[in-house]
């Protein structure tokens, strides 16, 4: 069609687009805007919401006193340990040096000496008891670690099974909260939908057509954009159920709109020429013919060829004669390319210019 338009009127209407994308884009923004914020009207759930917490509050107390107690035994446990290798050094040299003593009082064998053995022998026996009871510290701070650890392990344990029951109810939860935002999604998309496809049938083509198609693109990327992606699953059901009643839909228009259109055209072929080409817009005549089809019936026809006058497949008049010059033109033409002439005005018997 913008072959029939004027230079001036295709740039208006390429503006007009624009004007309509710009709408749509606002419309799109405010749109996402409110349909970003839908989530909010649900409260945030938490594992806490679904747990028992009489039984789970003791538990978590029990972890973090189990924690504590094993952290401050092994930071016991070191200090003991670092005391304990001092008194193992310890001991290790007074046996090396009681020995170095005992090797000593062999070689001179001297008795006076009964007494500083007796002294000798009494100190290794101290840093062995003193080893000896550091080490049982060692013992006593193991088996601190070990008892928390222990018991924090079975909190854990218990603790875990409250939290995967409590987990099954809350993944529960989100599924429905899913659900109805979706169905918020739902009820502000349909209505969109609902106008959009009122307005292309009724108003696609009235004065105010670029506010109708900006209003159509925002309706359709609601729709595409905003709610088909968060179809809830369920194992794909939904989406596959949804996209068959969709196509279902959209076939069963497409073919009744088919089948409408074929009969309007078998109607149309039934009527004399000059009504057809009177119910013809001169703008659709002169889109058609400049794709090469008959304006009546759409087919394809050879206009280049200068013996055909009339659409084989309709037989509607493509081409006539100019009643002032008798110069072939076309039939849909308001004027004729030779001489001027209106075509109105020669059909209904007005004075053709000189």
């Amino acid at each position: 069609m913008s072959k029939s338009l004027r230079l001036s009127e295709k740039w208006f209407r390429r503006g007009l687009w624009l004007v309509a994308l710009v709408f749509a884009s606002f419309l799109i923004g405010l749109g996402s805007t409110v349909v970003g914020d839908l989530p909010q009207v649900e409260r945030v759930r938490g594992i806490d919401d679904f747990i028992d917490l009489p039984a789970a509050e003791p538990l978590r107390d029990t972890i973090k006193a189990s924690e504590a107690a094993e952290l401050q035994a092994s930071r016991d446990l070191d200090q003991i340990r670092l005391q304990l290798n001092a008194a193992q050094q310890a001991s290790a040299n007074a046996r090396e040096t009681f020995g170095n003593w005992i090797a000593t009082r062999r070689a001179t064998a001297q008795p006076d000496q009964d007494t500083e053995l007796i002294a000798r022998t009494k100190a290794l026996d101290a840093f062995k008891q003193r080893e000896g009871a550091v080490q049982r510290q060692v013992n006593a701070q193991q088996k601190i670690m070990l008892d928390a650890r222990q018991a924090e392990q079975r909190a854990r344990t218990t603790l875990a099974e409250l939290e995967r029951d409590a987990q099954v109810k809350l993944d529960a939860e989100y599924r429905r909260i899913e659900l109805r935002v979706f169905a918020y999604r739902l009820a502000l998309t349909l209505p969109l939908l609902v106008v959009a496809g009122w307005l292309f049938a009724k108003k696609r083509k009235s004065t105010y057509w670029p506010f109708v198609w900006g209003f159509i693109f925002f309706a359709l990327f609601a729709f595409f954009v905003e709610l088909v992606p968060y179809l809830p699953s369920y194992g794909g059901y939904v989406r596959y159920v949804v996209g068959i009643v969709l196509t279902v839909l959209v076939g069963r228009y497409a073919i009744v709109a088919l089948n409408a259109y074929l009969a309007r055209q078998k109607l149309a072929e039934q009527q004399p020429d000059q009504v057809r080409r009177e119910e013809l817009s001169y703008d659709v005549a002169l889109a058609r013919l400049g794709k090469g089809v008959c304006p009546g019936c759409e087919r394809p026809v050879d206009l280049k060829n200068g013996e055909i006058d009339f659409c084989p497949h309709c037989g509607i008049g493509l081409f006539d004669h100019c009643g002032q010059c008798e110069s072939r033109k076309s039939a849909f033409s308001k004027f004729c390319h030779a001489c001027g002439t209106s075509a109105h005005a020669v059909a209904g018997g007005g004075t053709a210019p000189a």
